[in-house]
């Protein structure tokens, strides 16, 4: 009896190690669809870059990665993935753009982590890993309490994105004094702006004020006729700050805008979304301060940096974003005992990325962020 128990237990310590030996030779297969040929094949081939700087980071050559072209084309997004799909690969990194995702909730087995921060009715099998409007209005919300400002008016394009804001809106639970949409076209924005500022209003009281001055016999009306002259509008707004969502040139039309109705960042704040530190903000001295949330800058830096050095070009923004995507699926692997399932973005978990903090929950990824201001024509950390 007792040679019987002795080999079966010899039978299942080498069946163990024999498993473990296995397991420890298993690769962890990751796909990645990226447009490699086409208009946006420089921001591909730059992500692909990212990818693989990140793996030699990791050093564990239980990691390969599938590179496939989408060539930012949804059908072609499709078939690809469906290519991965037969080389048994569960986890794919992409696509880049929104609207490629629209076929791939075909395929439910298969999860995708999307480099875009579009997630308004996204297909259940899609998470979106991009710094997501909800990410950015968090951390104005803290911002915001840290600052006492109560009365914000945010301030929407009339675009393709305003859905995206709004359902962060109502996730956030931000509390606002107006929500305010308002049209891309120059020729429409500037009254448009006015007739938020109450600009022609507050422009006919100063008007009305000098003139009552004027029929007046007030000691020394004269100097403050004169002081009057020099200001722009009279009376007070009802806000004190406005969150602009928008970006580059828009971003700009809209506080110039505010600027000419005599509403500055000298009175209010300006505050806006992710500007990833545009650099020609930097010289809009008139519109400053300028408040946002965005990314680690340091860590961002140092990522340009190592990319140049490896690579002798500048990286594209979204790749910093693909280089963390590596480090979080390993980590999240990791914690599942490198089994590949549904389940790895279900389970509550954090992992510090080099971009900040990623949260995932119940298959969707926000982030902690970072706070930054633009004075004096510099970028300024706040928190």
């Amino acid at each position: 009896m007792k040679s019987i128990i002795k080999f079966l237990s010899l039978v299942l310590i080498i069946f163990y190690s024999f498993s473990q030996n296995v397991f420890s030779q298993e690769k962890i297969k990751i796909g990645l669809i990226v447009p490699l040929s086409g208009e946006y094949s420089d921001i591909g081939h730059s992500i692909v870059n990212s990818v693989r700087l990140a793996i030699n980071k990791i050093d564990d050559n239980k990691i390969e990665i599938f590179p496939r072209d989408t060539r930012a084309n949804p059908s072609f997004a499709l078939k690809v993935s469906e290519e991965l799909r037969e080389k048994g690969i569960k986890i794919i990194i992409g696509p880049l753009f929104n609207n490629n995702i629209v076929d791939l909730k075909k395929l439910n087995d298969i999860t995708f982590i999307s480099l875009t921060n579009k997630i308004y009715k996204n297909p259940k099998n899609i998470i979106s890993a991009g710094v997501n409007a909800i990410s950015q209005i968090n951390t104005i919300k803290k911002f915001q309490n840290k600052n006492n400002i109560e009365r914000s008016v945010l301030l929407i394009p009339n675009n393709s994105d305003k859905n995206e804001i709004k359902y962060a809106i109502n996730e956030t639970k931000i509390i606002l004094k107006d929500v305010f949409e308002y049209d891309t076209d120059p020729t429409l924005l500037t009254s448009q702006i006015e007739n938020l500022t109450r600009y022609p209003q507050r422009k006919q009281n100063l008007l009305d004020e000098i003139k009552r001055l004027e029929e007046s016999s007030e000691v020394n009306k004269e100097k403050k006729i004169e002081n009057l002259k020099k200001k722009d509008t009279l009376g007070g707004i009802n806000f004190d700050s406005v969150i602009i969502a928008d970006f580059d040139e828009s971003l700009k039309s809209v506080a110039t805008s505010l600027l000419y109705t005599d509403i500055s960042s000298k009175r209010i704040k300006y505050i806006t979304l992710n500007q990833w530190f545009e650099k020609s903000l930097l010289k809009e001295k008139n519109l400053q301060p300028i408040y946002f949330p965005s990314i680690n800058k340091d860590n961002y830096e140092n990522f340009i940096q190592e990319y140049y050095s490896n690579y002798n070009s500048y990286p594209n923004q979204i790749s910093f974003l693909s280089y963390d995507l590596v480090g979080l699926i390993y980590y999240l692997l990791y914690k599942n005992d490198f089994i590949v399932d549904e389940k790895i973005f279900l389970k509550k978990n954090k992992f510090k990325g080099k971009i900040g903090i990623f949260e995932i929950n119940q298959n969707k990824i926000t982030h902690q962020l970072n706070f930054y201001s633009i004075e004096d024509g510099e970028f300024k950390k706040i928190f």
